[in-house]
């Protein structure tokens, strides 16, 4: 099922989703720590633990650094290195990588990531050499990262909760259908703004609604006025 791509970011982007900030930093947190061992591997000549002639040095650590981004400030483990140093190619003075990482972590949200994005993204900030295999273990971060959040407990009191719904099309087996989105939207006790989940289903109707809603009950939202 192949969902139009550009009609549901715009939705999730018109709604929030692209401010919800515990999403966007847990995301873009996952990206770059993955991409800072794969980084760390190539300074070494070998991945953690592995044993090889081409080793040119080890790890020896982490060191944490604060890196301040428009959702938020991400606490990074950089790894330390026995001989020689290591420093992130992403935090090089005027290299901006935000908007390149929103626009793949925006896109995973809604329909996965494919390697081929990933590859894209890893060149864009600057790293060259990078093999298929670790481009997909990043992939396969970023996937984690949004199943992780996708499907998170709903641990605050949501006093207000808002449903809408949209149609989109959907190529499905050969044929384009018109399909819902529904999406539940909410502001917490605290004030904080938050997309609790959406879903794609055949119709807007009662099942399809009650579905959504026990899922959101099963994942603790509560509190709601």
């Amino acid at each position: 099922m192949a969902i139009s791509r550009m009609s549901l970011v715009e939705l999730l982007h018109n709604l929030g989703v692209q401010q919800d900030p515990n999403f966007m930093r847990e995301a873009m947190k996952a990206v770059v720590q993955a991409i800072m061992e794969v980084e760390a591997s190539m300074k070494t000549g070998a991945e953690r633990y592995e044993r090889t002639p081409d080793r040119e040095t080890h790890r020896n650590g982490y060191r944490v650094r604060e890196w301040d981004t428009p959702v938020g400030t991400i606490e990074l483990a950089i790894p330390k290195l026995r001989k020689g140093s290591y420093f992130p190619s992403f935090l090089e003075p005027r290299r901006r990588v935000d908007q390149a990482l929103y626009a793949v972590i925006q896109e995973a949200y809604v329909n996965g990531v494919s390697t081929r994005k990933v590859d894209h993204l890893v060149k864009s900030m600057g790293i060259e050499g990078i093999s298929k295999s670790e481009v997909s273990r990043i992939r396969q971060m970023l996937d984690e990262a949004i199943a992780a959040f996708r499907n998170r407990p709903l641990d605050g009191v949501y006093p207000y909760v808002w449903l809408d719904a949209v149609y989109v099309k959907v190529r499905m087996q050969g044929r384009v259908l018109s399909m819902a989105v529904v999406v539940a939207v909410s502001v917490r006790d605290d004030g904080e703004r938050e997309i609790l989940g959406f879903d794609v289903g055949p119709a807007e109707d009662a099942p399809f609604w009650l579905g959504f809603l026990r899922s959101l009950v099963a994942r603790g939202l509560q509190g709601v006025d």
